[in-house]
């Protein structure tokens, strides 16, 4: 009889699952360790060679639950994560805008995942390695800022709902990534403690997504190639190659020389055009942000808050208004490369006030 009942660990063969899964066996929890696989092992290691969904990370995770000594299985969702994140990510860039798979892989994918497998164990909890942790208050889970500020990873956990945070738990949110590989080191799994992390969305190969939707769209070279560049006004600048090679705030590799550093400043999918000025023209006085989840409070209220529009920005102080089922950030300072279809997420101290999508720019 375990210590503490059943837990589900997401494991997917890295240090930071791997380091979950053993504090919580050392703590006496029944670990079950679960690897949810989302991609063809033949895609994910000859096409996007992405350790996080190769058979080799696959077969890690399995060595170390027997090492370790408690039950690991595979759980297939290629189909589901090719049909919400893949097609969603094609759609969003036909679209014009620049998504992150990653958020969408964690609400609708892995969390749906994990829980659905948990319940079929009679698993009340679930953990991950993410470094991030969760508070209740007023009868709602909210997510919290990890301590270690390199490593905080509640910027991809917006999406997640109630009934997902209050399921979950993050043993790594009290901790910094040098203390998790010393704990690997230590327990003995030297490989592990020294495996380097990958950062690149994980289905699209060597990170170039340009290259991985013309394999995905019949025909984009010649649909779109020759639709116009343009500065604010509307002057035609040049011809481009596809409004979907381009994102906001992008300099390198736009194929055309004005003299002086320009910038992708608006992409018009409607139109075929990709408006460009100086690195001045892509700061922003505010955004209106749709598809809203709100954490701390039943609904995000009008108030001040810090707004990340990336990963690992350090957020800029915003006023929040509501805009009926949207949000009207406007920036307190100087604020560029808001990019439509990334996330926005809102902060009070270390505490998710909730996020959404980014709609436009204003």
């Amino acid at each position: 009889m375990s210590k503490h009942g059943k837990i589900l660990v997401g494991m997917s063969g890295g240090v930071d699952s791997t380091v979950t899964a053993l504090l919580l066996h050392e703590q006496g929890y029944e670990v079950i360790g679960v690897t949810l696989n989302i991609l063809d092992y033949t895609y994910a290691e000859s096409r996007v060679h992405n350790p996080c969904c190769s058979l080799d990370s696959v077969m890690g995770a399995k060595e170390i639950a027997d090492f370790i000594g408690f039950k690991h299985m595979i759980v297939d969702i290629r189909e589901k994560f090719s049909e919400t994140v893949m097609e969603g990510f094609k759609e969003e860039y036909m679209r014009g805008r620049t998504p992150n798979p990653c958020i969408w892989c964690n609400a609708e994918i892995k969390w749906k995942g994990l829980i659905q497998t948990a319940d079929e164990f009679g698993c009340e909890k679930i953990a991950t390695g993410h470094y991030a942790r969760t508070d209740v208050k007023n009868g709602r889970t909210f997510l919290k800022r990890g301590v270690d500020p390199l490593k905080d990873q509640s910027y991809f956990l917006w999406a997640l709902d109630q009934h997902d945070l209050s399921r979950t738990v993050f043993p790594l949110g009290e901790m910094t990534k040098p203390e998790v590989r010393s704990i690997a080191f230590t327990r003995g799994h030297v490989r592990m403690a020294n495996k380097q992390e990958n950062f690149d969305i994980c289905f699209v190969p060597d990170n170039d997504y340009r290259a991985y939707l013309k394999d995905v769209i019949p025909g984009m070279e010649e649909d779109y190639k020759g639709g116009n560049f343009v500065d604010k006004n509307g002057n035609v600048l040049g011809q481009h190659e596809g409004y979907m090679h381009y994102t906001i705030g992008q300099r390198k590799g736009l194929g055309i020389a004005l003299g002086i550093p320009m910038y992708v400043t608006r992409i018009n999918a409607s139109k075929n055009t990709v408006e460009l000025g100086e690195e001045t023209d892509l700061i922003r006085n505010g955004m209106i942000v749709g598809r809203l989840n709100p954490m701390k409070y039943d609904q995000i209220p009008e108030m001040e808050a810090v707004t990340m529009i990336r990963y690992k920005s350090k957020g800029v102080l915003s006023q929040l208004k509501r805009q009926g089922e949207q949000l009207s950030v406007e920036f307190l300072a100087n604020t560029k490369g808001v990019a439509p279809g990334q996330s926005a997420v809102f902060y009070e101290d270390d505490d998710v006030i909730g996020g959404g999508i980014i709609m436009e720019s204003l």
